[in-house]
């Protein structure tokens, strides 16, 4: 997901059947379902969630990454400031991302310093810093609606769904454009196709395991498969959610050597 998000196996999760799940208020237009699937996917207060990277070369892992994810919504933009700390491998550890707004940086507490970098750069894997960070869709796209189809998730189970056509709406997009499903009745989503500014899809993105927390049903892991290669895979795995007060100042660049995150 862009940034995000999103989604993201570090403990035992329930599938619940979607009758189960609450219902928000219909959605009239492509934006109001856009919205409703983002609250689907992230919290509307302050928290911090462990994400576990795990990386597959035809069904055999390959490398694991974990991270702690510290997000916060800006009530400006409507968007989230999110600060990461990576957590493992020890070679990486203590290192921080930022992102807020457009500007995603970098900073390496070894050299004490801070780069700016792309959301589409690659963390682990399959997985872009944007496929991990907090967003919300409908503020970086600009949504159209293609129709609704009948689609098998990740569990290989028939949803029926809107299909959206997401364009980016400015440069803190992390794709060009996405073909999203969202599930009808219960606003949550199915699956995503992302693509290059070259129009090439880069990476299909399944939604699963959705646990319902805050009165939602919320994602909690991620599946990412390589469009080129299928048998190169990443699941993101988002843990136990804890709300937290975050102050504004961890979410500045200057602030970042003096971060002290656990």
């Amino acid at each position: 997901m862009s940034r995000t998000a999103i989604s993201f196996i570090a403990f035992a999760l329930t599938v619940f059947a979607p009758a189960a799940y609450p219902q928000p208020a219909h959605a009239q237009t492509a934006h109001e379902i856009v919205v409703n699937a983002d609250k689907a996917r992230n919290p509307d207060k302050p928290f911090r969630i462990t994400a576990t990277l795990i990386d597959y070369k035809a069904g055999r892992p390959i490398g694991r990454n974990i991270y702690s994810v510290y997000s916060k919504l800006d009530p400006a933009t409507g968007q989230f400031r999110d600060v990461m700390l990576y957590v493992y491998p020890p070679r990486d550890a203590g290192k921080l991302l930022l992102l807020n707004g457009p500007n995603l940086w970098i900073y390496d507490p070894a050299s004490r310093e801070s780069v700016r970098i792309s959301p589409q750069q690659k963390l682990s894997g399959q997985a872009s810093a944007g496929d991990v960070l907090s967003e919300n869709l409908a503020v970086d796209y600009t949504p159209q609606l293609a129709g609704s189809e009948t689609i098998e998730d990740a569990e290989h189970k028939t949803r029926t769904c809107w299909r959206l056509d997401l364009k980016a709406a400015g440069s803190a997009a992390t794709y060009n454009h996405i073909d999203y499903w969202v599930e009808k009745g219960t606003y949550i989503p199915i699956k995503a196709k992302l693509y290059a500014d070259s129009g090439a899809l880069l990476k299909i993105l399944y939604y699963r395991n959705f646990l319902v927390r805050g009165g939602r049903a919320q994602p909690t892991q991620a599946v990412i498969v390589d469009a080129v290669d299928q048998t190169l895979v990443t699941t993101v795995d988002f843990g136990e959610l804890h709300f937290q007060d975050l102050p504004d100042a961890w979410f500045t660049r200057d602030f970042l050597p003096h971060l002290k995150l656990k």
